[in-house]
């Protein structure tokens, strides 16, 4: 490390003001504090000092969904063989998914980053980090099979209209994740939706393109349910690739088809307690959303109709993106409430508001994604309001002290 420190300081006046690469500057400046803590301190005013910047925080972030992402790379490649109706090796089976997901990471980053530092490098700022997380965020919340060009697209415009136009990291009043997947919901929807966009079927490593396969379902299991469900819970069973009956360790484990983040709540709850250990994650917001889930499940069960209000709460917490969005997208520093009292009433509505949604409109069995967007834009709003009502306390405090004294 030593030797990598001496080289940057060597180049380091080649992209300064006057160097020859001075224009490069932006893109020198980012390489650098990612590999080294700058040494640069506040010259004034009260400030906390560590190691840990937001590169570091955002670094934790990655490893705390590694778990799920390749939870997830294993499940396209267990699901595609089991499709074709094929036997694999876990290793194989992995590799497969590894490789089918790998392209939209690579185009997620090179699209979004490029985006960030030529943005930063016109401006003469700083790249802003944010875009580590949101750049692994992209490829595992959208269909395994979503074309390339279409992930370049909705990032670009998601990097563009719903960070940089609000003034980039920490300004922006969306998360940028779930931007790029409305923006493919809204713009793409047969590539977002239906039986066959959640699997891989088409073998990429000698069977052609486009294999049809008789005996394949690629509906997800709220996806069967939304659109088979409507006599009682009990008599309704999720199925799997093969037609056989999904037990709940399946769903738990993550042996289901889905998107890529969202298969494996175990893997998804290791990256929780990563998040919550560090303090880079509000373990109350987390708790509010199943909270306000729980309340959103015993009030529908209650006034049950159809099988999916039928449906108990387990299953709600374990299927789609409930989990994964209450412990990676709800907890996003930047667009979530940031008062302590604000993120319980934040998360607690973001859990109410899915699960309704998910219930109550069929050709939606997924409501994660509006919950959060519909609540990031209230999350300023929240904070407000928690903030006034302190001052008032304190001043009601303050005016009863000094009556008092009198």
């Amino acid at each position: 490390m030593k030797a990598l420190r001496k080289y940057l300081d060597k180049i380091k006046p080649n992209f300064e003001e006057g160097g020859k690469l001075h224009w490069l500057h932006s893109t020198f400046d980012a390489i650098e504090t990612f590999l080294f803590v700058p040494n640069n301190t506040s010259r004034s005013g009260v400030h906390i000092h560590d190691a840990r910047d937001s590169k570091r925080t955002m670094t934790i972030v990655i490893v705390a969904l590694i778990p799920a992402l390749l939870m997830g790379m294993y499940s396209v490649g267990l699901h595609h063989y089991m499709a074709l109706g094929l036997e694999a090796s876990i290793v194989t089976k992995f590799i497969y998914g590894f490789l089918a997901v790998l392209p939209h990471i690579v185009v997620s980053y090179v699209v979004g980053l490029g985006i960030e530092f030529a943005i930063a490098q016109v401006r003469k700022e700083e790249v802003a980090e944010g875009f580590l997380v949101t750049g692994i965020l992209i490829p595992m919340i959208v269909p395994v099979d979503t074309p390339l060009w279409m992930i370049a697209v909705a990032t670009a415009f998601a990097v563009i209209f719903a960070k940089e136009v609000f003034g980039g990291t920490g300004y922006n009043i969306f998360n940028v994740a779930l931007i790029t997947r409305a923006f493919l919901f809204f713009s793409y929807p047969s590539k977002m939706s239906g039986d066959q966009v959640w699997v891989r079927t088409a073998d990429t490593f000698g069977m052609g393109k486009g294999t049809v396969i008789d005996a394949y379902s690629g509906a997800t299991p709220l996806g069967q349910l939304a659109t088979t469900g409507a006599g009682s819970f009990g008599e309704f069973t999720f199925l799997g690739i093969t037609g056989e009956p999904l037990r709940i360790s399946d769903m738990f484990f993550g042996f289901i088809p889905g998107s890529i983040g969202e298969v494996s709540t175990f893997a998804i709850l290791l990256g929780a307690v990563l998040l919550i250990a560090t303090g880079v994650g509000s373990w109350k917001t987390i708790l509010s959303v199943f909270l306000g889930g729980a309340v959103a499940v015993v009030l529908v069960n209650l006034f049950a109709q159809n099988a999916i209000m039928e449906m108990p709460m387990q299953y709600h917490f374990l299927l789609g993106g409930f989990a994964f969005g209450a412990v990676f997208m709800a907890t996003d520093p930047v667009t979530s409430a940031r008062t302590e009292k604000g993120k319980w009433i934040y998360g607690f509505l973001i859990g109410l508001l899915a699960i309704t949604i998910r219930v109550f409109n069929p050709g939606y069995p997924e409501g994660m994604m509006l919950a959060i967007l519909f609540m990031n834009a209230f999350a300023p709003l929240i904070d407000f309001y928690v903030i006034d009502g302190n001052i008032k306390r304190r001043m009601k405090r303050a005016a009863v002290a000094k009556k008092g004294q009198q």
